[in-house]
């Protein structure tokens, strides 16, 4: 991403889309049960408070009344109903893994297997998006956690300590190009959750290739672990590689949660916060999904940027578009145009218009 002189001014930036993921699928309800829904009333309220907070994307989990993370499409059929009427306006997006949860004690911490999570794409209604990793990986989210987040939690148990250290992503490319298959096909929207440069470039390869036709949007995963760690150095070069027509969200992990939040306001990017991110207040105790919106709300009106509606956030990440082919979708990411045959040099627009 290219930033000119006056790109830390609010009024050349784009207005402000807050994400925030509410559900927090990797605690237990009595971790924060006055902030991790149970029932699906639970569920669909948690979205109305963030959405009146000033969220505009809900990143969705679900809860079997048991406490368990569901696994079963017919909750997220019915949540996803219930938001429409709920929050009509809301973005909504799938997180991809559908739930990592272990299932009972002695269980493993892991994603759901290629073919249930094909089956996303046939959701009813179907939401605005669907998270998608890229490139198979360490996924382990104890990696940065330290005593004070995990104090009084059931993430002081061994036993979940150790499969949530071990816990990967399945994502190899077979798979990653037929999920794209038919998300597109369905008219849902990936969106890109990615932790490291070399999954970026992956994107691009899969944009180059025709594997994916639409908007560009990102969220840069720093949770370690595998991934890239909230380190303002990797933060930085992420951003860099990072075309311009895209659009892309920090996230990160516990405490690192705020502060990178305001260095993504302050350079006109966006964020991502709640409870399946983070626990904890910046001076001690624990804040609501929807009190953290309200708290990017306030540090976005110190720097003077605005915070986007529900319909200015659709039109931000281009919520239903597509494009024709891989020379458009590159145009329109602000990737350099592919190479034509027998073209030497370097390409971009101008050439290859002429050429």
């Amino acid at each position: 991403m290219h930033f000119h002189d006056d790109a830390l001014f609010p009024e050349n930036q784009d207005k402000l889309v807050i994400t925030v993921a509410p559900y927090g699928p990797e605690w237990e309800v009595d971790d924060f049960p006055e902030d991790l829904p149970l029932s699906m009333d639970e569920h669909v309220q948690q979205a109305v408070d963030c959405f009146e907070a000033g969220a505009t994307v809900l990143h969705i989990h679900v809860r079997e009344l048991d406490g368990k993370g569901s696994k079963r499409l017919s909750k997220f059929n019915e949540l996803l109903g219930r938001l429409r009427e709920a929050v009509p306006e809301m973005i909504l997006q799938i997180g991809g893994s559908i739930s990592f949860a272990p299932e009972g004690e002695g269980a493993e911490a892991k994603w759901l297997s290629d073919d249930t999570r094909h089956m996303l794409a046939e959701l009813d209604p179907a939401p605005d998006q669907v998270t998608i990793a890229i490139n198979t990986g360490q996924m382990n989210i104890m990696e940065l956690m330290t005593e004070n987040d995990t104090r009084g939690t059931s993430l002081e148990r061994p036993e979940l300590v150790e499969t949530y250290r071990e816990m990967t992503v399945p994502a190899g490319p077979t798979w990653v190009e037929e999920h794209l298959r038919r998300l597109q096909a369905a008219g849902i929207q990936p969106h890109f959750q990615l932790g490291s440069i070399p999954q970026l470039e992956t994107v691009e390869r899969l944009i180059r290739r025709g594997f994916y036709t639409g908007p560009l949007n990102i969220t840069w995963v720093a949770i370690g672990g595998g991934l890239d760690g909230p380190n303002p150095y990797n933060m930085m070069e992420f951003i860099r590689r990072v075309p311009d027509g895209a659009s892309l969200t920090l996230e990160t992990l516990m405490r690192s949660v705020l502060p990178v939040n305001t260095m993504a306001i302050a350079m006109g990017l966006h964020t991502r916060c709640g409870n399946e991110d983070n626990l904890w207040a910046p001076r001690g105790g624990k804040i609501t999904s929807a009190d953290q919106v309200r708290q990017l709300v306030r540090v976005a009106g110190e720097l003077g940027r605005e915070v986007a509606t529900a319909k200015e956030a659709r039109e931000i990440y281009r919520i239903g578009e597509s494009y024709a082919d891989a020379d458009e979708t590159l145009a329109q990411a602000g990737y350099a145009p592919n190479r034509r045959p027998g073209q030497v040099g370097f390409t971009h627009y101008a050439q290859h218009q002429n050429v």
